[in-house]
C-alpha cells in the first residue's frame, strides 16, 4: 500500500506509520521502481488530494492524484507490475464517508455505487489493472464490473473488499489519508461487525456472486478465521490486508525492544499465508521483500 499526496514537494512522514510516508509523484515513481526491482509483484495507491468535497469528486477526476499517478506509473514500468488503485470516496469527501451521505448523515448505498462505478472507469483509462473497491456498499461490485465490462475494460481486475470489519484497527490509515468522519460517527452501518463470522460469509458470497475476480478479507491477524472460511469455501484467488494498526503495534514493541520486529513480522504474515491468503497486502512490504533478498 502506497499513499500519493497532490500539491505537496516533498514526502511526508506519517507518525503513526513508522518508516511509511506520504509521497510526491516523483518520490512514488523512485519507491515503486525499487520494490520492483526487490521483487515487490504489485502495488496499491491510496490518493490524498488538495480539497475535499461531498460528493468526493476527486476520486473520479481525470486529473486527480491517483489517476496521474497510475498515468506515471504505467509510462514507467509498463506491465513490469501489477497497479492496483483503492476505490473508495473517503479519503476523498469532506465528511470522511466511504459515500454519499443524506440529509439525516447516513450514506446513501445506490446513490454511491453509481460513483463507485465513475471512479472504477477513471482507473482503468488511468491504467490500472486492478481497481479494489473497499467501501463495503451492497451492489458496488456488479456495479464496477458492468462499468468496466461497457466500456470494455473487460481484463481490469474488481479485487473486492468482501470481508471488511469496522475495526479499531485503522486508526493510523486514517492519519495517512487525513481522513476523519464527521461528528465523531462511525462505519457500523456498512462495515462488518467484528463479533459476526456468519454475515461476512454472505458479503463474500454476494460479491462471487456480483463478477469478483479477487476477494479480500480486511483486517488480517484478527481475522485468521474468517480468511481460512472464506478459502475453504471460494477458488477464487484470495487477499488479506495486514492492516495500519497491526503493523504500527510491531513497530511500537520492536521501538521499544520488547520484539525482534521482523521476526514477528515475517511470523504474522506467515501466519496470514497459513491461514489461505495467496495475496498479502502489508505496510511491511518492502521490509520483508529486502530481508528475503
Amino acid at each position: 500500500p502506497l499513499f500519493v499526496r497532490e500539491g505537496t514537494d516533498h514526502p511526508q512522514e506519517i507518525t503513526s506509520l513508522p518508516g511509511v510516508v506520504q509521497h510526491t509523484r516523483e518520490s512514488l515513481r523512485k519507491e515503486v521502481h525499487e520494490l520492483a526491482d526487490l521483487g515487490v509483484p504489485a502495488v496499491i495507491l491510496f490518493g490524498i488530494p488538495a480539497a475535499k468535497d461531498a460528493e468526493g469528486s476527486g476520486a473520479w477526476d481525470p486529473g486527480g492524484i491517483v489517476q496521474v499517478a497510475l498515468r506515471d506509473l504505467r509510462s514507467d514500468l509498463g506491465d513490469d507490475l501489477v497497479i492496483m488503485a483503492d476505490l473508495c470516496l473517503d479519503e476523498y469527501t469532506d465528511h470522511g464517508h466511504c459515500g454519499i451521505v443524506d440529509a439525516e448523515g447516513r450514506v446513501d448505498n445506490d446513490a454511491t455505487i453509481d460513483l463507485y462505478a465513475q471512479v472504477a472507469v477513471a482507473q482503468a483509462t488511468a491504467g490500472a489493472d486492478v481497481v479494489a473497491p473497499s467501501g463495503m456498499m451492497d451492489g458496488q461490485v456488479a456495479a464496477i464490473r458492468d462499468a468496466l465490462d461497457d466500456e470494455d475494460f473487460v481484463d481490469v481486475g474488481v479485487l473486492a473488499y468482501a470481508a471488511k470489519y469496522a475495526s479499531g484497527l485503522y486508526g493510523p490509515f486514517r492519519d495517512a489519508v487525513d481522513v476523519e468522519i464527521a461528528g465523531g460517527g462511525d462505519r457500523k452501518a456498512y462495515q462488518q461487525d467484528f463479533r459476526n463470522a456468519r454475515e461476512a460469509l454472505e458479503e463474500v458470497r454476494a460479491d462471487v456472486a456480483e463478477g469478483a475476480d479477487l476477494l479480500m478479507v480486511k483486517p488480517a491477524m484478527t481475522y485468521l478465521d474468517i480468511i481460512a472460511r472464506v478459502r475453504a469455501e471460494h477458488d477464487l484467488p484470495l487477499a488479506a490486508y495486514h492492516v495500519s494498526g497491526e503493523y504500527a503495534m510491531v513497530k511500537a514493541a520492536a521501538a521499544n525492544g520488547w520484539i525482534d520486529g521482523d521476526l514477528v513480522a515475517l511470523q504474522q504474515l506467515t501466519a496470514v499465508k497459513r491461514a489461505g491468503a495467496d495475496l498479502i497486502l502489508t505496510y511491511f512490504a518492502r521490509e520483508i521483500a529486502e530481508v528475503l533478498a
